[in-house]
């Protein structure tokens, strides 16, 4: 069995359909989003897109170790995404996790990390879901700051994780981490799971 199953349409106006789909069930939402370039112009539709998200939570996947005005700061970037709605936009702070989320974004850099899930240091698949304070090794060039970041289990407590990617560099890791290759966190993730992460990947 794939451990990731590829969306047909995963250009961004599929990707909105795929949340909005949840506001419109009605129950209470609780979203775990990634920061980072790709998402937040998906975001920004969302959140213009007229839904009412007052029974919305949101959290940031990770954090920068910024102060929260700062332009690294993704719970910064969902806050401007999300002024004027009703939805609640949380900050993620090292300890217990958040609880269950019905669906968890996740993106992926070119080394197989997620949320700030890094090759190094190794962090343990197992335990419970938390919140967990961690310095990249190295350190990212585009983004050279200490993080926090939900675990393994934290990502994983969910009832729907996605991976949004771009490039065909990013769609060749995509397809080894499907076959259950490699060492890398996406890797971990996806041998983990309960059921294939669905991913939404375009050249």
């Amino acid at each position: 069995m794939s451990r990731i199953d590829f969306a047909t349409n995963a250009d961004d106006a599929a990707i909105v359909s795929h949340i909005s789909a949840l506001i419109t069930a009605g129950s209470p939402v609780r979203l775990a989003l990634a920061g980072g370039a790709t998402p937040a112009p998906i975001l920004a539709v969302f959140a213009a897109s007229g839904l009412d998200l007052s029974r919305t939570e949101i959290w940031p996947t990770d954090e920068r170790a910024v102060p929260p005005d700062h332009p690294a700061s993704n719970g910064a970037v969902l806050r401007r995404l999300f002024a004027g709605t009703a939805a609640q936009i949380h900050d993620l702070q090292p300890g217990p996790a958040p609880g269950r989320f019905s669906l968890v974004w996740i993106g992926m850099g070119m080394d197989g990390h997620i949320a700030s899930l890094f090759p190094r240091p190794s962090i343990p698949v197992e335990g419970a879901p938390a919140v967990i304070a961690l310095t990249p090794d190295p350190l990212p060039a585009e983004a050279p700051f200490a993080r926090v970041t939900l675990n393994y289990a934290a990502l994983l407590d969910a009832d729907e994780i996605i991976v949004v990617a771009r490039g065909a560099a990013k769609g060749a890791l995509l397809q080894s981490a499907a076959r259950g290759e490699g060492d890398w966190p996406i890797v971990r993730l996806a041998r983990a799971a309960q059921k294939p992460l669905r991913a939404f990947w375009r050249p």
